[in-house]
């Protein structure tokens, strides 16, 4: 373990205690008790809402009541007439007493007078309570309609569920028979459930439920206290649950201010530590981490062109020194080996495709003499005069017959000849696809991964100018653009680079001789592009020599194609360098404004 660490670790160690007592006491006192209170709240707006549902109920028990025990509600059951309907069943005054829907039976359940009407239109509602000549046979206050008792629940209809009041028909001095029961419904709309909520000033809204109405089931979430409440219908069976949500402010507010408390005793005892880190790190632990940190990457063969550069005069320092120049003779001796490697792969892989062709196309330039010699010494002329000769003769004639003999015996021999070609021919195939495979064989062999390194571009182009013939390095001025250096280290494949840089720096030279001047100028330029997940290194190498016809630009590159003489020249340096890149997931292409303009070489290389 590193001393910063082993340091840090026991610091921490100690402030880690006294938080995580800290937070045993918050989760085990105070935030409980918490909770605690915004249970008691949320089940107290349970209650309160129970008590607005019960206040409602009784309120329109009160209209029911009301209703029953008028005088004109008495006779209009004895005697049913058109006027009481048009004068007392209006939209009006259903909408005064704040009910959907009103009925009047009698007392076998017969429905005298249904309507139901919607509160804030009027339109009529197709409520199937009402939509029949009398209640259901199971309906539940049959028997009290004949006790004449009032009654009060809620009940599942077509449109929703609907709070239910009824009250006795009486002769309007509350005594004497009765001869039904009047029915007050409200639908409980999610207007109502809101103005329910708004009474209790609670969050409430309606669930549908399965459990039978009793005691209140309490659900706690990360942001809410919820109480749920079933209720039953008229029928006894559940009907649906009221869930009222009362927001968790009081655990958020007492997390805020315990967190706050927290948090000022972890920043003191931060600010201590890092405090005495901050000494500590400054005087021995960062020098020491920077110098551990650089021997790894070096061990790794991360970078060989890094330096440490550390200033002072402290054995710390000083061990940095030494480090930075055996790092920088590592580094030169490595690059000698991987170039001298480079080269002895090369020559290696030519004296490989040479043997391999020699052996391959010996028996090919044998078959190929000995198929000229059979073709040649085919009969086919003295065929072709015999043929003319027999066409101007009279058949019949003894020269006829000869000429015909001498066809049918040179037909013979063309034949043979034809026959043997053929044979050879298949032979040539067999032994061409010997060469072929024997080729394919040579180009997987040169697919091997080839060794990347660390290298700085400037670098990269000084070691290039090592290889550049003395005639090119007099008649070119090479400028390396400053993007370069703000590059920075890239991860190249340094021995390929530095060949096709060769060949660009080479052509070059050759086009400043080309325009006719004495001395020229390449500029290096680079910029690093991105593009979807990868980076690339974009190199643009500029001249100003005879530049290349629009029509050129693409052939440049195209084996055997120059603009120079082929004396000195046989296009392939250009064309070598594109299959180079390419092989390396990159690509090389030529701009230039025309003749005498000048020319830029673009190279893309992934890193």
């Amino acid at each position: 373990m590193k001393i910063r660490t082993k340091i840090i670790s026991l610091l921490a160690l100690l402030f880690v205690v006294l938080i995580v007592l800290e937070i045993a006491v918050q989760q085990q006192v105070l935030m409980p008790s918490f909770a605690e209170l915004e249970r008691d709240d949320a089940r107290t707006s349970m209650k309160r809402i129970d008590y607005a549902l019960t206040t409602t109920l009784d309120s329109l028990e009160l209209s029911a009541a009301d209703w029953g025990n008028w005088a004109d509600v008495f006779r209009f059951v004895e005697t049913p007439t058109l006027q009481f309907v048009t004068a007392n069943i209006t939209p009006v005054a259903l909408k005064q007493l704040q009910v959907t829907s009103l009925l009047i039976v009698d007392l076998q359940g017969n429905l005298v007078l249904a309507r139901a009407r919607d509160l804030d239109s009027g339109a009529t509602l197709d409520l199937d309570l009402t939509a029949g000549k009398a209640l259901p046979e199971d309906f539940p206050w049959r028997r009290d309609i004949v006790e004449g008792k009032p009654a009060k629940g809620l009940l599942r209809t077509n449109l929703g569920i609907m709070m239910l009041a009824a009250a006795p028909v009486l002769d309007g001095s509350g005594a004497g028979r009765t001869l039904g029961m009047v029915i007050m419904g409200r639908l409980l709309t999610p207007a109502q459930v809101r103005s329910l909520g708004a009474q209790a000033q609670a969050n409430l809204s309606m669930v549908s439920s399965d459990s039978p109405g009793g005691a209140d089931r309490l659900v706690e979430t990360d942001t809410a206290t919820q109480v749920y409440r079933s209720f039953d219908d008229i029928y006894g069976k559940p009907l649906m649950s009221l869930r009222v949500e009362v927001p968790r402010k009081i655990t958020e507010r007492g997390q805020r201010a315990v967190t706050y408390a927290s948090v000022y005793l972890i920043v003191a005892s931060v600010a201590a530590l890092v405090l005495l880190v901050i000494v500590l790190n400054r005087m021995v632990l960062a020098p020491l981490d920077r110098v551990t940190r650089h021997a790894v990457a070096i061990g790794e063969g991360a970078d060989l062109t890094a330096r440490l550069g550390l200033p002072g005069n402290d054995e710390v320092a000083v061990l940095a020194r030494e480090f930075d120049g055996m790092v920088a003779r590592v580094a030169e001796s490595r690059r000698q080996l991987v170039d001298q490697s480079f080269q002895a792969g090369f020559a290696e892989l030519a004296k490989g495709v040479l043997h391999n062709l020699g052996n391959a196309m010996t028996p090919l330039g044998v078959r190929l003499a000995k198929l000229a010699d059979g073709l040649r010494d085919a009969p086919v002329a003295d065929v072709e005069l015999a043929m003319s000769e027999l066409a101007g003769e009279a058949a019949g004639t003894a020269r006829y017959a000869d000429l015909e003999e001498f066809l049918r015996l040179g037909s013979r021999e063309v034949g043979a000849a034809v026959g043997a070609a053929r044979a050879d021919v298949t032979v040539i195939q067999r032994q061409t696809g010997i060469v072929q495979t024997a080729l394919a064989e040579l180009m997987r062999s040169t697919r091997n991964e080839h060794v990347v390194e660390s290298v700085r571009l400037p670098d990269l182009v000084q070691q290039t100018l090592e290889i550049v013939p003395d005639a090119c390095r007099q008649r070119l001025v090479v400028e390396a653009d400053d993007s370069l250096r703000r590059i920075g280290v890239v991860q190249v494949a340094r021995t390929v680079l530095r060949l096709v840089l060769q060949n660009l720096i080479i052509n070059a030279a050759d086009a400043v001789r080309d325009a006719g001047r004495e001395k020229g100028m390449l500029r290096v330029a680079a910029e690093i592009v991105r593009e979807a997940d990868r980076e690339q290194l974009h190199l643009r190498c500029e001249d100003n020599g005879v530049g290349i016809a629009k029509a050129d630009l693409e052939r440049v590159f195209d084996q055997g194609f120059s603009t120079k003489s082929r004396d000195t020249n046989h296009g392939i340096g250009l064309h070598w360098s594109a299959n180079a890149i390419a092989a390396l997931g990159g690509r090389l292409w030529a701009a230039s404004e025309g003749p005498g303009l000048g020319a830029s070489i673009h190279l893309m290389i992934p890193l």
